[in-house]
């Protein structure tokens, strides 16, 4: 971590709160591919594992909304906290029910839509917490410091979790996850106040559909934050064609085992962890909305070889660099967005932008798993790729994306 990125643990009460996220990112490398691979043994088909991400991201985006306004009304702490109970108490579920062998497809689809649930009530809290706590002039730092420690986890951890997944099944890994939720309640209660500093209290339907609008309105009225927001709902729905058939592609294009699945996993994760590290390097003075682009671009190029590959290595080696831009992308993305929100109006307008942003997930996720039932993991691989790289340059066309510089 360089020394800009570590000025941001300067700040005791964001260190607490990085340590305990650490743990968490921790337990969710492992979930995140046990979870998958449990589906994917269940039923042998990629379009169960569609419903999965599906079901990860849908609620995430669409809860976000609520998750906003909550975060800008309540106090950011004792909601952090409950979200990460019920995260734990889910998943300590999700354990004995797998134990006793009564876990089945229905309870997993409904666990994990509560858990995305809790998710984007957290991430909420999380996006209005950064700024209150170290001002917005180091909110990139931190983003990039959080994404840095995600990643680092998921490189280490899924090479793991795809070994203990072959040998033990995915007990290890649900019991460990459950733990880290414990472990992340212990680092936020230690912290004095996420904010807000006069904490309004839960608010009515109506003023939550007011909180709503308000999001909407701010990210509308800026022309940039607009683009951008759609523009990433065309990536994500392309990139989830090609996310959601990934492990099938793996396991029926390229031979994987369970380990080499995990191995792959986790040295993708390598190269989001260096774009999300670099994210955080760059001079205040470069042009964002350029610098965007090129990412964008350069993403999906990277990905080519990965459409083309007959190999596991050459698969997972550009699906790194690609990864890498990804990574650069979300943190420039989000620190940016941050930058640009007044700060009491950070969750409400990060709620609507989330939803924008993610609500392309689901289709994509869906689509990608038929098309990968049906004509291959490959077809839909290659879909994915190409989209991509037309939206990059689509979105290159933009005056006000290249024009961007705040």
């Amino acid at each position: 971590m360089s020394a800009r990125a570590r000025s941001v643990f300067s700040n005791r009460s964001f260190s607490l709160f990085y340590a305990g996220q650490a743990f968490s990112y921790a337990g969710d490398g492992l979930r995140l591919i046990a979870l998958p691979l449990l589906v994917y043994h269940l039923t042998g088909s990629a379009l169960s594992i569609g419903v999965t991400y599906a079901l990860e991201l849908g609620p995430f985006a669409l809860f976000g909304l609520v998750g906003g306004s909550l975060a800008d009304r309540l106090d950011r702490r004792r909601l952090m906290i409950a979200c990460d109970f019920i995260r734990f108490a889910t998943l300590a579920l999700f354990a004995f029910g797998y134990a006793r062998g009564s876990l089945s497809l229905p309870l997993l689809y409904a666990g994990i839509a509560v858990i995305s649930t809790c998710a984007a009530i957290f991430s909420g809290s999380q996006a209005s917490s950064i700024p209150y706590l170290l001002g917005k002039g180091r909110a990139t730092q931190a983003v990039s410091a959080l994404l840095s420690a995600e990643q680092a986890t998921q490189m280490i951890l899924p090479p793991i979790g795809g070994a203990l997944f072959s040998l033990m099944g995915p007990l290890p890994a649900l019991i460990v996850n459950a733990a880290t939720y414990l472990i992340s309640q212990v680092s936020i209660a230690a912290v004095d106040t996420f904010g807000p500093d006069r904490p309004l209290g839960l608010p009515t339907p109506r003023v939550m559909l007011a909180d709503i609008a308000t999001g909407f309105r701010f990210l509308l009225r800026d022309r940039a934050m607009t683009a951008i927001s759609l523009g990433s709902l065309a990536f994500n729905f392309f990139g989830f064609i090609a996310a959601a058939v990934f492990i099938p592609f793996l396991k029926r294009d390229l031979g994987a085992s369970d380990f080499a699945v995990g191995y792959a996993l986790g040295f993708g994760a390598l190269g989001a962890m260096l774009g999300s590290y670099l994210g955080g390097r760059v001079p205040p003075s470069w042009p964002f909305g350029r610098l965007l682009i090129v990412a964008y671009l350069a993403d999906g190029v990277l990905f080519v070889p990965v459409m083309l590959a007959h190999n596991l290595p050459l698969a997972v080696t550009f699906l790194a660099l690609a990864n890498a831009a990804v990574l650069f992308e979300v943190a420039q993305i989000v620190g940016w967005r941050m930058r640009v929100t007044p700060e009491e109006l950070v969750g409400r307008v990060f709620g609507a932008a989330r939803l924008v942003v993610l609500i392309g997930t689901v289709p994509g996720a869906l689509i990608g798993g038929l098309i990968a039932d049906h004509y291959g993991a490959r077809l839909a691989i290659i879909i994915s790729t190409l989209g991509y790289l037309v939206m990059g340059f689509v979105l290159a066309a933009s005056p006000a994306v290249r024009g961007e510089r705040r």
